[in-house]
């Protein structure tokens, strides 16, 4: 009963951090792409032992998931792979070209959109020609995001053969009548199929992500995709909430609000699904993340190795993230910066030999302050203050601290087992922007 009432306390709309500060409250006005790209050769210079992180965003699919927040492009031609293959590569060369010498890669992702859109051949030439312009860090990991239902051999031979060992699949939830709502269609068989010849191929570690809270979700349905889920033996599984931003996703008025679970209906989704997985014997990683005692997220986790970017959680930790595609946020640690979000607009500067970068944020020494201890509440669950705890952030923790979620020193701040699921929560305490400048507008999803 305790934990019910505290998820009702604390659902509300709150950021998902992974950045500070977030990206509504970045000052673009005092952003420009010269300082973007003498930040971007001064980190690269500070830690090029350490190798960078790549992100590829390859934004189109076929169809529209009706729930999915991500930047796509809707479309069946399969023509438009080329030009924008074309541009990514004009975009690394331009980062190569700022680094002042061939990079090493430590993290390398491809998101989407679903990046299996592409051919296994584009791919290939993709992936290929990046790294005739790259080392590979010895502890280099490389994964990919794909779709169940158009994952062939072809892809996961040729991108295994580039590097890639570690495979996500977008199952969010096998329900038949869940399905038909968010437009989203893959059977268990299919996603077996996938896994075993994954694990026939060669790749290490295989990742599900399932949604708890879509339109038409029962405890009955979650229950039996969790346990279909289990079955195949995923190395880590994303339990992530549904966030429903219709303002934001026009998609996602394709049903209504009767149609979604919510209040201690999506409560006891939420709490099902932990349970289920607990007993399977996958380890809370963070926020919202299970993994298995013998994946490399659980061992950062012990080892207090684990780390937070806009990929999501990486057990590698690199200063540097690049981000090639339209819309993909790169991190320069002082700085940020993000491309443009429609594919045209994205073209035309890389067509015409600029950077591709949109807006971004200059992080102040205060920034990078708050920035230390949302990544070590995120990823160690505790942080410390050199000179002691700020009175205003002290402030807002003694509600935390009241419901036992927080455990409090003079200079620590460290998260109890119950406070474990309310890290966004912990995490608002410390965002100065946000309570210095309260949202007018809904921009965050909420906790829960």
């Amino acid at each position: 009963m305790e934990t019910a009432l505290l998820l009702k306390k604390y659902n509300v709309a709150v950021p998902r951090y992974t950045s500070y500060p977030t990206v509504p409250y970045w000052d673009n006005e005092n952003f420009n792409v010269n300082e973007w790209q003498k930040t971007v050769a001064k980190t690269y210079s500070d830690y090029k032992s350490e190798g960078i992180s790549l992100y590829i965003h390859l934004p189109f699919c076929e169809s529209l998931c009706t729930y999915c927040g991500c930047n796509t492009r809707i479309t069946k031609n399969h023509l438009v792979e080329q030009p924008y293959i074309d541009a990514l590569l004009k975009e690394w060369e331009m980062y190569v070209a700022i680094l002042g010498e061939i990079p090493k890669i430590k993290e390398f992702h491809l998101g989407g959109g679903t990046p299996t859109f592409f051919s296994a051949e584009n791919l290939e030439v993709l992936i290929s020609v990046i790294l005739q312009n790259a080392e590979l860090a010895k502890d280099a990991e490389f994964s990919f995001e794909a779709h169940p239902a158009n994952t062939t051999s072809g892809h996961l031979k040729i991108l295994n053969n580039l590097g890639f060992t570690r495979l996500s699949l977008g199952i969010q939830d096998f329900n038949p009548k869940v399905q038909s709502l968010i437009n989203r269609f893959q059977t268990p068989e299919q996603v077996g199929h996938v896994c075993a010849k994954a694990r026939e191929i060669g790749y290490t570690s295989i990742n599900f992500d399932i949604i708890y809270g879509l339109p038409g979700q029962t405890l009955y349905g979650l229950s039996e995709t969790i346990k279909e889920a289990i079955s195949m033996k995923p190395d880590r599984i994303a339990f992530y909430s549904y966030a429903h931003v219709p303002w934001l996703k026009p998609g996602q008025r394709n049903y209504t609000e009767k149609d979604i679970p919510v209040g201690d209906e999506k409560f006891a989704l939420y709490q099902l699904g932990r349970g289920l997985l607990a007993e399977a014997g996958y380890q809370d990683v963070g926020m919202d993340h299970f993994a298995l005692q013998g994946d490399s997220l659980f061992k950062a986790m012990r080892e207090q190795k684990l780390h937070r970017n806009f990929m999501g959680y990486t057990n590698q930790h690199t200063h540097l993230l690049i981000g090639l595609g339209v819309s993909s946020i790169s991190d320069g640690w002082t700085a940020f910066a993000q491309n443009p979000k429609t594919v045209e607009g994205y073209l035309e500067k890389i067509q015409q030999g600029i950077l591709s970068v949109e807006k971004g944020h200059l992080l102040s020494d205060a920034d990078l302050e708050i920035r230390r201890h949302i990544l070590n509440i995120m990823c160690r669950e505790y942080t410390i203050y050199r000179n002691g705890i700020p009175e205003s952030v002290y402030g807002r923790l003694l509600p935390l601290l009241k419901d036992k979620l927080i455990w409090v020193t003079e200079k620590e701040i460290k998260i109890t087992s119950k406070g474990r699921p309310f890290l966004r929560n912990i995490c608002m305490a410390f965002d100065e922007k946000l309570w210095l400048k309260q949202p007018k507008a809904q921009l965050f999803s909420s906790s829960i």
